[in-house]
């Protein structure tokens, strides 16, 4: 088979398309044929040498990549028969290995896939999807909420927008560049914002007419999210799960002290790793399910951005430079 493999940290170029040999499903595993393979910000970082939510490689060289959708092609021993030849999607968790033409996990991780789901939708629901939700147990959205969605372009972002509008809430979009803030717009945003022009929290003060913003759902950090959460009321949100506006590998988390929420009267919490984990009851699947369903239901509808597999390099630049829209996909 091709896969990316990665001999040693460092930049994108370091990500080299190879042929390998073959994976075999152990006890209890399936191999999957890949038609989808999901691209994290967070794989960039791996990329690097960086430890995070997932730690860095321990080996080199490794196939970087944990969301995979396509048909199975071979069963492990004691894996049950009626798996073969599903189209099936799972992310893989710690184990990597999803940059491939073929890719091995355990059978306890697939969702099978409707017939109407394509495997570039199901690869972004099972992992940006699972999280856009998990990020949504931490609020309530309804008619009264005004939600301000930065990096309303991206994966989640796209999806929370989505959410929000379908909950009745009035939603703000902020995007860098007019290519990005069209796409917001005809995501159904309310208010479609250009953030990297200075007045931009001036016109929503103006759409706003008076009204505060409830919950600011940030990814970015940053001035940009600092603005943002200016123009939260009393009870407001800040919920924090990505500082990628305050630079992508070295940027920190926007917080503010104690005593500051106090005095404005609004809450700031991280809501990313063992915190949503514990919320969704220490069970991540009932998110995939329900994400995978929300998909499938056209509730939500993820947005694509596709690379062929050999150009996972050219992938990881344009995710670095903030040149993607919607969920990164490589295709094999």
């Amino acid at each position: 088979m091709h896969a990316i493999r990665l001999h040693a940290f460092g930049p994108a170029e370091n990500l080299t398309y190879e042929e390998t040999p073959d994976p075999v499903p152990g006890p209890g595993q399936v191999r999957i044929k890949v038609a989808a393979a999901g691209v994290h910000v967070l794989d960039t970082s791996l990329r690097e040498g960086m430890t995070g939510p997932f730690p860095a490689p321990a080996e080199l060289p490794t196939v970087p990549g944990r969301e995979v959708a396509g048909t199975v092609d071979a069963l492990g021993e004691g894996t049950d028969p009626a798996w073969l030849g599903k189209r099936v999607v799972a992310h893989l968790g710690m184990a990597p290995g999803g940059y491939a033409e073929l890719a091995v996990t355990d059978a306890a991780r697939l969702h099978a896939l409707p017939d109407h789901l394509g495997e570039a939708e199901a690869v972004a629901m099972i992992g940006t999807g699972r999280t856009t939700l998990g990020i949504l147990q931490f609020t309530e959205l309804g008619p009264d909420s005004v939600a301000i969605v930065p990096a309303a372009a991206g994966g989640i972002g796209t999806l929370l927008v989505q959410y929000a509008k379908n909950a009745g809430a009035t939603v703000i979009g902020l995007a860098g560049g007019s290519a990005k803030v069209a796409l917001v717009e005809a995501n159904g945003a309310d208010l479609a914002v250009d953030y990297t022009l200075a007045d931009w929290p001036e016109k929503v003060r103006a759409h706003l007419g008076g009204r505060a913003a409830t919950v600011v759902f940030d990814s970015v950090g940053g001035d940009t999210a600092r603005a943002a959460v200016d123009l939260l009321g009393k009870g407001g949100q800040h919920l924090v799960f990505g500082w990628a506006g305050a630079g992508l590998h070295d940027g920190e988390p926007l917080t503010y002290p104690a005593e500051e929420l106090a005095a404005r009267g609004i809450t700031s919490e991280s809501v990313l790793g063992p915190v949503m984990l514990q919320k969704a009851g220490g069970d991540i699947r009932p998110l995939e399910l329900a994400a995978l369903d929300a998909a499938a239901t056209g509730a939500l509808r993820p947005a694509v951005h596709r690379f062929p597999l050999a150009n996972a390099a050219g992938a990881h630049r344009a995710l670095e430079t903030r040149a993607t829209t919607g969920k990164v996909v490589l295709i094999p």
